[in-house]
């Protein structure tokens, strides 16, 4: 079994990656409990210091990264390059408060002395999509890392590449070895991974039935589980708005990272007054967009990240106009190779 790494801009195959077998997953498992002794005492200081490399890894990177994020997953290149400097940022920004978030809470009691500490769990397993394939694993790891524990990594299945760069990373800012480990495993191995015995916890980005099924497992091993799964979003319009500045943020949410983000305006909701008026504009602002290669500073509309979920959405869009709605523009996927 291997892992592609496909452009969704064009389909075609840029590499194929071996998913690991049992024994590959043990080895690395072995490695992050012995780095976990070790890492659970060190101070914030240490801490902090390995994770203010990491962003200066990032940013040192910037391009270099962006550029494998769009291949990969298909983003225009300067929303990759945006998420690479925010992943740089959450780096910073749990390097100097982590300790203060983290201090002894001293509670008044009728006891000598009381107070809330907080300890690391050991290793936690993230399970992560592929949508924002740095962000969402950073936003994980910089704080998990900052509080003591040890990551492990199951990134998505279409973004391999982002998932090993991602321990290059931490790596290349110094940090022990097996304290952050990508795991390349396909989905059905993630139960026996979260029953290891070597795992504390998991956390999991992703659909409804992904998060049912971990937390299943989890519960089952009573183990610690924070899921985050979709959203849906509302853009309400009212009378009183400003419909120009409306639409161009209508734009922005609806059309960011190609509509694949939970935060992403799902639904809009217009009163009566406004809505012709909203609704043309926003259909001349959409027609506006451009189409084409995300690599290009030019494009301002990529493609989804693949081929199968553009099906999907546009059976979504067949199936609501047989159920009566109305179809304004477009309604048809793009002429050109990839997943548009």
């Amino acid at each position: 079994m291997t892992f592609s790494s496909i452009n969704p801009a064009t389909n075609e195959v840029i590499k194929e990656i071996p998913a690991w077998s049992d024994e590959q997953i043990n080895v690395a498992l072995s490695e992050v409990a012995t780095a976990t002794k070790e890492w659970t005492q060190t101070s914030f200081d240490q801490r902090s210091q390995l994770l203010r490399n990491a962003a200066n890894v990032l940013r040192k990177n910037r391009e270099q990264y962006a550029s494998i994020i769009t291949l990969e997953m298909g983003k225009l290149i300067t929303e990759a390059r945006a998420e690479v400097d925010k992943c740089a940022g959450v780096c910073d920004f749990y390097a100097d408060h982590a300790a203060k978030f983290l201090a002894d809470e001293v509670i008044e009691s009728d006891a000598g002395k009381s107070y809330v500490a907080y300890l690391p769990l050991g290793t936690v397993l993230a399970v992560m999509p592929w949508n924002f394939p740095l962000w969402q694993v950073f936003r994980f790891a910089a704080p998990a890392l900052m509080a003591g524990n040890t990551g492990v990594l199951k990134h998505a299945s279409n973004v391999p590449q982002c998932a090993l760069i991602i321990e290059s990373i931490f790596s290349e800012a110094g940090f022990p070895a097996g304290t952050f480990k990508t795991l390349m495993i396909k989905a059905p191995q993630v139960k026996q991974v979260i029953a290891d015995p070597r795992i504390q916890a998991v956390t999991l980005t992703g659909s409804e039935p992904a998060g049912r099924q971990v937390a299943s497992i989890a519960g089952s091993q009573l183990k610690k589980a924070v899921l985050e799964l979709g959203g849906s979003d509302a853009f309400i319009v009212l009378a009183d708005a400003d419909i120009d500045a409306a639409v161009k943020d209508a734009v922005i949410s609806r059309f960011l990272n190609s509509g694949q983000s939970c935060i992403a305006a799902k639904r809009f909701i217009l009163v009566d007054e406004i809505a012709e008026q909203f609704l043309m504009k926003f259909k001349s602002a959409v027609e506006s967009l451009q189409m084409g290669d995300p690599m290009h500073e030019q494009t301002t509309l990529a493609p989804m990240s693949r081929t199968d979920l553009r099906d999907e959405l546009h059976q979504q869009v067949l199936d609501s106009i047989a159920s009566g709605a109305v179809a304004i523009t477009g309604c048809e996927p793009g002429e050109a190779n990839g997943a548009f």
